[in-house]
């Protein structure tokens, strides 16, 4: 069971893509692709996985399809409209989802950016289809309740029935940029630090996310923010190795061995960063130039945490939002003043709820002020409130660290 669920995270989007390119309908390749699901959930346990399980799940899917193809009416204007666009016939479908796997991947992301959804919907069906999330993971990115990502993902399927799953205009592409952006970034903090489950990180949805970055930056060359993304993921994913340690608990940034710190994707962030800046750069910029100043700190001491902290003063007025400016209390707190960042918070409170980080940053400020009991309490609240096992043992273990105080 687990490895299936673990080939179905890094083949679904391959599949959905796919499917979807030849099926010109969104939602039924989601069906397609778990009616796949569901034959090797029947099959690998008694016969074993096969030792190609995405071509398996691939050939699977390509019957059922089919087969709905041709329950429908329109199936032969199907047929002729892909022969029409020289798409390759049925039977070669591996063949071209091999060579096209990367626009397969870029064209599904820029249909599920499409006017007619809302961008909440947007975000949850591509967290949903090309990273195999499941609803409640989404809700936890998202900070709303499942049941409202449930109804955004039926709602934006429904929504795309009859739209063309094609790359758009260039005018189009212009305007859906940003929307596509903010569906990659998202992509890259759920691999990044996992919302919930045993994992503290997936790096493939990183590594992932982080393919349709350069390949955005390939498409849109003279776009600063597109430039700024890939720096910031590039930047953040130079830590991944060393964000646990050998038994797989959490470490945290300013307790890595920075030694392990990915020293090629510093180099391409570092350039990417650069190229940002001189087109103009925007919030993702701003990000990228904070990741970037601890990514050229020697050790954690050589910290720049007062510019830190003026950076995230302008990201806040750039782009303003609660994530954001508890992020500028956090740099406060190390850049000598806990009391301010700890006013920042307070002013959170009712913005964030539920949110764990809240209480664990609220945390690292009272233990600052000497206030060592209230700031253990603070973390026993996040360990409650987190979804994640090995963040929760991360909390628990700051906690103990703690000592006592007034």
């Amino acid at each position: 069971m687990q490895a299936v669920e673990a080939i179905w995270r890094i083949e679904s989007a391959r599949l959905i893509a796919g499917l979807a390119r030849f099926v010109r309908d969104v939602g039924l390749a989601e069906d397609l692709a778990q009616d796949a699901l569901v034959a090797a959930l029947e099959q690998w346990p008694r016969d074993g996985v096969p030792d190609a399980p995405g071509p398996w799940l691939m050939a699977v899917a390509k019957r059922k399809a089919i087969d709905a193809l041709r329950r429908r009416d329109s199936y032969a204007q199907k047929l002729i409209l892909i022969h029409r666009e020289a798409e390759p016939p049925v039977d070669d479908w591996d063949d071209a989802i091999a060579d096209h796997l990367g626009d397969d991947l870029l064209r599904l992301i820029f249909t599920a950016a499409h006017p007619a959804l809302t961008p909440d919907a947007q975000k949850a069906l591509i967290l949903r289809m090309l990273c195999g999330l499941s609803t409640p993971e989404i809700a936890r990115a998202f900070l709303v309740p499942e049941a409202t990502v449930a109804q955004r993902i039926v709602r934006a399927k429904r929504s795309l029935t009859d739209v063309r799953f094609e790359m758009p205009t260039r005018a189009e592409t212009a305007a859906r940029t940003r929307q596509v952006q903010q569906v990659v970034y998202l992509i890259f903090n759920e691999g990044y630090a996992a919302t919930a489950g045993e994992d503290w990180a997936r790096p493939t949805l990183c590594h992932g996310a982080m393919r349709l970055g350069r390949l955005l930056a390939s498409l849109l060359p003279d776009d600063a923010e597109t430039h700024g993304l890939l720096a910031l993921m590039e930047l953040q994913a130079s830590r991944l190795a060393a964000r646990q340690d050998a038994d797989g608990e959490p470490v945290p940034l300013l307790e890595q061995e920075r030694h392990r710190w990915d020293r090629a994707l510093i180099r391409h962030g570092l350039d990417a960063l650069d190229r940002a800046e001189a087109l103009g750069g925007g919030p993702y910029t701003l990000q990228a130039m904070i990741a970037a100043c601890h990514a050229r700190a020697i050790h954690a001491e050589a910290t720049d945490w007062p510019r830190i902290s003026a950076l995230y003063e302008v990201l806040a007025h750039v782009q303003p939002g609660p994530v954001v400016r508890l992020n500028q209390a956090v740099a406060l707190g190390f850049a000598g003043d806990p009391s301010r960042g700890l006013r920042i918070v307070d002013e959170l409170g009712d913005k964030l709820p539920g949110y764990p980080h809240l209480h664990g940053v609220r945390a690292e400020l009272l233990d600052r002020l000497g206030r060592g009991d209230e700031a253990r309490a603070e973390l026993d609240r996040a360990a409650s409130m987190s979804r994640n096992v090995a963040e929760q043992r991360l909390f628990r273990r700051r906690a103990d660290r703690i000592k006592p105080g007034r």
